[in-house]
């Protein structure tokens, strides 16, 4: 039977993260002790107190174990935080030592959202790659820069450390641990039970894209100005450069910097980002969207919204415009 650990931090966590790992983990026990099996999980709430009190107080956990208690476990979940980040790996320092011991006596360590902040705090992800909830993908990169970011992906797998994406996404995770550790059959029944689509793979048709200005390059940000509000032109890196009167190579290097995009890819998403809210809003049919962002190659813009999406721009109009009779 495998132990498993689902931390219990200080300050504002998600219910819903610990709730849903103890119902997930849980029900697969009862399917096979219903199969005349042994329970696969021996599922505990580990906190560094005996009482956790949860953001404003209004949620109290009680853990049936603290951290000195566990001399073994096999899984170690870390939910979902919420708040200042700073503030919360300050609180949680206690827990770093810990899950850098157990994963080094070959305990698995999953992060779900948010959460993997507290893992990448350990040191165990550097050189790794790992995801989280998109909107946090900035500040992440700042803070764990030798970490490989991937805020596009719904899960990771790398040498026994798990992430997942934002918010309810790490209902996919847990279904793929599910699956690894208790077979597909049990992942599928898991999936219905609790109706979770379990191949969805990337967060990419979720995001929203915010234009990246918290930077202090002023000629860079007059340069982001400019191309979201002329993004229907054509607008080349030489003109950019010309206006700011830099040297394209400078600006390259200065945008990239600034913005964690090439110009190219700046320009990309503004036009992909005004492409979405059409389809999403708008009874435009695909070609008069992509005439009114810019483009005039429809298997180019295709590619493009592809790419950054996840979905064609069909797929993603059908998915997400009200407007359009079903």
């Amino acid at each position: 039977m495998k132990h498993v650990s689902i931390l219990i931090p200080s300050g504002e966590t998600s219910l819903s993260n610990i709730e849903a790992v103890y119902k997930m983990f849980s029900r697969v026990n009862d399917a096979m002790q219903r199969a005349g099996k042994p329970a696969l999980f021996d599922i505990h709430l580990v906190g560094l107190a005996k009482e956790t009190r949860l953001g404003n107080g209004i949620f109290t956990i009680n853990p049936d174990q603290i951290v000195s208690e566990v001399t073994q476990t096999d899984l170690i979940i870390i939910p979902a935080v919420h708040g200042d980040i700073s503030q919360i790996l300050a609180a949680n320092q206690s827990f770093l030592p810990w899950i850098v011991q157990h994963y080094q006596q070959g305990a698995e360590v999953v992060s779900l959202c948010i959460g993997a902040f507290i893992l990448a705090a350990t040191g165990l992800l550097n050189g790794k790659s790992c995801t989280t909830h998109w909107l946090m993908a900035d500040e992440f990169k700042k803070m764990f820069p030798l970490v490989n970011l991937m805020p596009y992906r719904i899960v990771t797998d790398e040498a026994g450390i798990y992430t997942s994406g934002g918010a309810y996404s790490s209902l996919n995770l847990i279904l793929y641990l599910v699956e690894k550790h208790a077979g597909r059959d049990l992942a599928i029944l898991s999936s219905k039970v609790f109706e979770i689509d379990i191949d969805r793979s990337s967060q990419s048709p979720f995001i929203i894209f915010h234009r990246q200005k918290e930077h202090e390059d002023e000629a860079i940000r007059k340069a982001q100005e400019f191309i979201e509000h002329n993004f229907q032109e054509k607008i080349t890196i030489d003109q950019l450069a010309d206006m700011l009167a830099i040297g394209r190579r400078n600006l390259e290097r200065r945008f990239k910097k600034a913005t964690s995009n090439t110009v190219l890819e700046y320009m990309q998403r503004v036009k992909i980002e005004a492409a979405k809210m059409s389809l999403e809003s708008s009874r435009e049919n695909v070609n008069e969207v992509m005439y009114n962002v810019g483009y005039t190659d429809p298997k180019a813009f295709r590619t493009i919204f592809k790419k950054i999406t996840g979905l064609s721009p069909v797929e993603y109009r059908n998915k997400y415009n009200k407007q359009m009779v079903a």
